[in-house]
């Protein structure tokens, strides 16, 4: 469910305040634990370092992320991979291959 349209957007206070103190352009990275702050256009330019329960993942915001979520952009749970013992054959073939054609380069 999404917010009342009568509240407005839910932006972090203390968020703001550290872009406000922030220059354009400043390279120094925000870091934030506040992943469900929506993007607004006062911190394109910025980059985050939104936190995905570990780690702060460096998202740096461009004007298409204005109205979306921190979170969005700073996945929580690390993909491994599909199959088992065929999909490792598999893999060991692409980098034997892929080490062969490194040799004669």
């Amino acid at each position: 469910m999404s917010r009342s349209l009568k509240k407005g957007p839910y932006i972090d206070a203390r968020l703001m305040k550290k872009i406000s103190n922030l220059k354009i352009g400043d390279k120094t990275i925000i870091k934030t634990w506040s992943r469900s702050c929506t993007i607004t256009p006062e911190m394109v330019g910025f980059t985050m370092g939104v936190h995905n329960g570990k780690v702060h993942v460096p998202v740096t915001v461009v004007e298409n992320m204005v109205g979306h979520k921190l979170g969005e952009f700073s996945p929580t749970r690390k993909f491994v991979r599909h199959g088992g013992k065929i999909q490792k054959d598999i893999e060991k073939s692409a980098a034997a291959s892929a080490e062969a054609a490194n040799k004669k380069a």
